[in-house]
């Protein structure tokens, strides 16, 4: 884990070429929201909401949940039809990238992952209090 110069890390991570079961398993996704925050040195505040989606374009179905941590949020949303799925982990403070990656790459089978982590909020007022805009 780095110093950091700006609000906090944001892992993205784009998974292709997945097991479609395993992007159709509530429970799996339940269990990766549920427990990756202890796993990479965060603090869960909510218990993970997953739930199935299903909308206007059918072969958009899949699963989608959050689980709220003290440092901010953990997302996914899952593809099974096109073996596809989106993760958001975003931080207030540093993080083991390299292990929540890792663990969601191998949970869903990704056979393609794309992996980008950039860092938020670098004009983010740390430590300091700005003074009230007029009308506020």
């Amino acid at each position: 884990m780095e110093k950091l110069t700006g609000f906090g890390p944001h892992l993205m991570l784009d998974l292709s070429d997945c097991d479609p079961e395993r992007l159709n398993d509530l429970d799996l996704c339940f269990e990766l929201l549920n427990g990756i925050p202890d796993q990479i040195g965060m603090t869960k505040i909510t218990q993970p909401h997953v739930f199935r989606y299903s909308g206007l374009v059918p072969e958009d179905e899949g699963i989608t949940g959050m689980v709220i941590i003290a440092e901010s949020h953990i997302s996914l949303h899952t593809f099974p039809q096109k073996r596809y799925c989106f993760v958001d982990i975003f931080s207030c403070k540093p993080f083991e990238v390299e292990r929540a990656k890792q663990r969601f790459i191998e949970a869903f089978g990704s056979l393609s992952p794309e992996v980008f982590v950039t860092e938020r909020g670098r004009r983010f007022p740390r430590g300091a209090v700005l003074p009230r805009a007029a009308g506020f």
